[in-house]
């Protein structure tokens, strides 16, 4: 075996910083001289990677955005193409990131470069005919879901489960006095948290409803405390702004920076954007409601075409293959609807078999982490 592999990481956003900053340390466990280079965020860069751009460059959203980025981001993705061809590393591993990396990683494939995919996208949920393109584009795909591999395996993909690293990142047991007393919350009072999501357009398409939930929860509960952690400053600025309306301004929302786990743990109940807070709020061992929407169109869209292939929609629901939480998505995302699935859940403490199932959950997402993902990867660096 090479004494000094190189790697080339590319990641997209925080949560691809994370992963990548833990996989490079796990690696440098078993090959402490190897070089790391690519695309990463701060967390990967303090682990040693030699950064080419900043992950910040491909973290566009939305058709506008992309179609703007569009020339900038061609001319990065060719030009991370020629360093890793001149650098010829042992791996290349994309980071979620499916639109900019799985096209990469199909021609270095084609060039004889060993490639993974790491992270998923949701095959088991809608268009699995990806699994067969990711195969074509990656070696081997690390799957943070349990349920994944088997989907791979219909296409004759290698798949790994190698853990979510959500499950380590939250206690078995989470201490909600501990996360009230750190973010200045009551101790005895209900707490409501809102997570409206971590993008500017769900915060516009949910927060007025998220909002209109919170209002008409308190006028049953007058000393329900709300807190709302913002995923970043353009996310708080969108928040902050509906907080202005009239309707609202006199709700006393804490709302932070970050500090969404602690939020959390800290509450009662949760009502949050599905997507994966709602995996962190079980992990968290808590009460929720999961909400989304989508344009009519894009809703009409995806079930006219037979694009989405699940009738549950959050991962909770979908883990434990039955209605653990409630979800209230397009016309029956309403301030009336969500508070009124939210009230029992801020009134009684949770049931014990709702709490019994997301342990479950928990322990069912452990696999080992950045070190299992870490040795899937090592198994392609040639001998």
């Amino acid at each position: 075996m090479s004494a000094s592999p190189s790697f080339v990481l590319v990641a997209g956003e925080a949560s691809g910083d994370l992963l990548g900053a833990g996989l490079v340390d796990a690696l440098r466990e078993r090959f402490p001289d190897a070089r790391f280079a690519g695309i990463g965020g701060p967390r990967m860069v303090a682990a040693g990677l030699e950064a080419w751009y900043p992950a910040e460059k491909l973290a566009v959203m939305g058709l506008a955005e992309v179609v703007r980025h569009l020339p900038e981001l061609l001319a990065i993705r060719r030009d991370v193409r020629r360093r890793t061809l001149a650098l010829r590393p042992d791996v290349f591993v994309g980071i979620d990131a499916p639109d900019f990396n799985l096209g990469l990683e199909r021609d270095l494939k084609h060039a004889g470069i060993r490639t993974v995919h790491y992270v998923s996208p949701s095959v088991w949920a809608w268009r699995e005919g990806r699994a067969a393109k990711l195969g074509r584009s990656a070696d081997r795909v690390l799957c943070l879901f349990p349920m994944e591999p088997p989907v791979y395996a219909r296409h004759g993909v290698d798949a790994r489960f190698v853990g979510h690293p959500l499950a380590d990142a939250f206690a078995d047991e989470p201490d909600r006095t501990t996360a009230r007393a750190a973010l200045g919350l009551a101790a005895d009072a209900p707490v409501l948290a809102l997570l409206p999501g971590s993008r500017l357009g769900e915060i516009r398409r949910l927060g007025r409803d998220f909002l209109g939930a919170a209002r008409l929860l308190r006028r049953d509960l007058p000393g329900l405390v709300i807190v709302a952690p913002m995923a970043n400053p353009a996310c708080r600025e969108a928040f902050t702004t509906l907080l202005a309306y009239p309707a609202f301004h006199d709700l006393g929302v804490h709302v932070v920076d970050g500090q969404a786990h602690a939020a959390m743990i800290a509450a009662d109940a949760v009502l949050l954007a599905s997507g994966t807070a709602a995996l962190e709020a079980a992990l968290a061992k808590r009460p929720m409601v999961v909400a989304y929407r989508v344009s009519a169109l894009t809703h009409l869209i995806v079930k006219g075409l037979g694009l989405l292939k699940v009738e549950r929609y959050s991962l909770p629901n979908h883990l434990a293959g039955r209605d653990l939480v409630p979800e209230r998505m397009q016309a029956d995302c309403t301030p009336e609807a969500l508070a009124e699935a939210l009230l029992p859940m801020l009134r009684d403490p949770p049931p014990p078999e709702l709490v019994a199932e997301y342990r479950r959950i928990h322990e069912a997402l452990r696999g080992g982490g950045d070190r299992a993902a870490a040795a899937a990867v090592a198994e392609l660096v040639a001998p």
